[in-house]
């Protein structure tokens, strides 16, 4: 059980607002801000340079850092890299994996551009790529993907939870279906990692690419994980290398190889400070929270007539995203009503989610609350109570 009112006191802008948007970026608690802040202050330093007592300091800490990452989920067998966000992170597989004219990329309707654009733009390298669509309340058609994979599918990209409709995806049968095939499998967990307890050798994925700001972290950090570090680097430079040459030089071993240049070391650091803060909490306890805040959300929308509620309609295997639309009203309009009339911050429009959006029909998009472990059963009946006098005034 939560004590959301101990941990709402770590959040010091929630006494002004309500916040519902930490699918697009969560809030940062005054420990994470402290890691960082010690860091500018007391031993700023490059790592991996150098030998006086503040490279040490911060190497150390920054090595820790992608240890206590790794550990989170269950990843310590592989390589965890430090990126900017999960769009680099999916990038640096895309481009650093080798490709043949007519190999082939699956990916599905629910991506992020960020799990998406990259693959379709593989095909100006003579690459095929599938779309997989989905049923009407849009789950996956795994049949689909049994009969678009075959012994020249090199990857199948998918999303964890979608960040448009909140479904979790069946990435574990997915993955059986992928090593059927000798394919890999990359899992974006943007939105599942923050929400929900996530092991790699329990899902069977391959590589696994999420970002720190959407949990507690700093913006600018994000992570890689690979299973076995097959792929080449995306960037080459200081840092990722182990001997130089006049025409010739090798990598660095584990996750240096894949982090040219100087890294965002306070950003590393923070981020293993926001996994120390969820560890402390539990990611069991904050699951539960969202899933009872999520079914007081879902029950209060369907109440209200008007009002649209877009995928899954079960309360549960699904993370605390709700979208939906009000008759009559623009989504951004939606979001400036609650915004300005009670202080409640929701994300309105496309969500990086085009495709997806032409598939549903909707062509502005989007009203899309999103749930984390500060939010209350107040801010909750707050929302409904809200949508009813919005809709009311119509």
């Amino acid at each position: 059980m939560l004590n959301v009112e101990r941990i709402r006191a770590d959040f010091p802008i929630l006494t002004e607002i309500s916040y519902m948007d930490s699918a697009a970026t969560s809030l940062s608690p005054e420990q994470v801000l402290n890691a960082t802040n010690e860091f500018e202050r007391h031993y700023r330093s490059n790592v991996g340079r150098g030998v006086h007592r503040l490279t040490n300091i911060a190497s150390q800490r920054y090595w820790h850092a992608h240890e206590k990452v790794a550990r989170f989920i269950g990843g310590e067998k592989g390589t965890t890299v430090l990126t900017k966000n999960t769009t680099e992170a999916i990038n640096t597989v895309a481009n650093g994996v080798r490709w043949n004219k007519g190999d082939s990329v699956i990916t599905t309707v629910l991506e992020h551009h960020s799990n998406y654009l990259p693959w379709i733009d593989l095909q100006k390298r003579g690459v095929d790529v599938s779309i997989l669509k989905t049923y009407p309340d849009c789950s996956l058609n795994l049949e689909d993907l049994q009969n678009s994979i075959n012994e020249k599918t090199k990857i199948v990209a998918i999303t964890h939870a979608s960040n448009v409709l909140g479904n979790i995806v069946p990435v574990k049968e997915i993955a059986a279906i992928c090593h059927d095939h000798s394919a890999k499998l990359l899992v974006d967990g943007a939105q599942s990692v923050p929400h929900m307890p996530v092991d790699v050798n329990d899902m069977g994925c391959d590589y696994l690419c999420f970002s720190g700001h959407k949990m507690l972290g700093p913006t600018g950090t994000g992570i890689l994980w690979m299973k076995e570090a097959d792929i080449e680097p995306l960037l080459l430079g200081g840092g990722m290398v182990g001997e130089v040459g006049m025409n010739n030089f090798t990598f660095a071993e584990g996750y240096e190889k894949y982090e040219a240049g100087t890294p965002n070391i306070s950003g590393m650091i923070g981020l293993g400070r926001a996994v120390e803060y969820i560890e402390n909490i539990g990611m069991e306890a904050i699951k539960g929270c969202e899933e009872k805040l999520t079914k007081m959300l879902l029950d209060g929308l369907r109440d209200i007539e008007g009002v649209t509620i877009y995928g899954p309609q079960d309360n549960y295997n699904r993370i605390g995203v709700v979208s939906f639309n009000v008759d009559g009203l623009h989504p951004h309009e939606v979001a400036h009503i609650l915004d300005e009339g009670a202080g409640i911050m929701v994300r309105s429009g496309k969500h990086c989610c085009q495709p997806l959006m032409k598939h549903l029909g909707l062509k502005n998009g989007t009203v899309r609350a999103s749930l984390y472990l500060y939010n209350t059963e107040k801010e909750v009946e707050l929302f409904v109570d809200t949508m009813k006098e919005l809709v009311r005034r119509l």
